[in-house]
C-alpha cells in the first residue's frame, strides 16, 4: 500500500469589496478551487495543472472569518502556493490570500485553523457588538464543529 504525502495550507482570504464591481463574493469551496485551478493553468500551463489537480482539494471554508484549508500533494505544494499568491480576484471582486500555516498532517492544520478562526470571531464579536444575531453565532459554531470533524 502506498501512502500519499500531503501538505495542508491554512489560508486567509482578504476581500476588497469596496473596489469590486457588483455583489460581494461569498466564499465557497467551488469558487476557491476554480480560481486556484485557473491560476495554476495561467502560470504553470496545462502540464502544471495536470500534475497538481489530482490531489488539490479545498477541505474547509468559513465564509464569515474567511479562513480556508487546502490540501495538496507534497511535491506540488510550492507550485500551488505560488499560484494562490498570484490570484487577484474571485469573479469581479479583488482578493488576496495570506498563508497562515503549512502542515503535513490534518491534525496540526485543524488546530491552527481553529485557533485563527476563534481569534477572528472574537474580534468580529467585539466589532459587531449588539448587532450579532444568535443565528450567526450558531452558524459559526457549526463551522468550528466542521473543523473539529475534519479527517484526511
Amino acid at each position: 500500500m502506498v501512502h500519499f504525502k500531503n501538505r495542508y495550507l491554512v489560508m486567509e482570504v482578504f476581500i476588497d469589496a469596496a473596489r469590486g464591481e457588483g455583489d460581494p463574493v461569498i466564499l465557497t469551496q467551488s469558487n476557491i478551487i476554480k480560481v486556484i485551478r485557473d491560476s495554476i493553468k495561467i502560470n504553470f500551463g496545462e502540464c502544471g495543472l495536470a500534475t497538481s489537480v489530482g490531489s488539490l482539494q479545498v477541505k474547509y471554508v468559513n465564509p464569515l472569518t474567511k479562513i480556508c484549508i487546502i490540501r495538496v500533494s507534497r511535491e506540488d505544494h510550492q507550485k500551488v502556493w505560488a499560484a494562490i499568491t498570484m490570484v487577484r480576484s474571485i469573479g469581479k471582486i479583488p482578493v488576496s490570500f495570506n498563508l497562515l500555516d503549512v502542515s503535513g498532517t490534518i491534525r496540526a492544520c485543524k488546530e491552527a485553523a481553529l485557533e485563527c478562526d476563534e481569534a477572528k470571531f472574537e474580534q468580529y464579536k467585539l466589532a459587531a457588538g449588539d448587532r450579532i444575531s444568535p443565528g450567526m453565532i450558531q452558524s459559526v459554531q457549526s463551522c468550528f464543529d466542521r473543523i473539529r470533524g475534519l479527517e484526511s
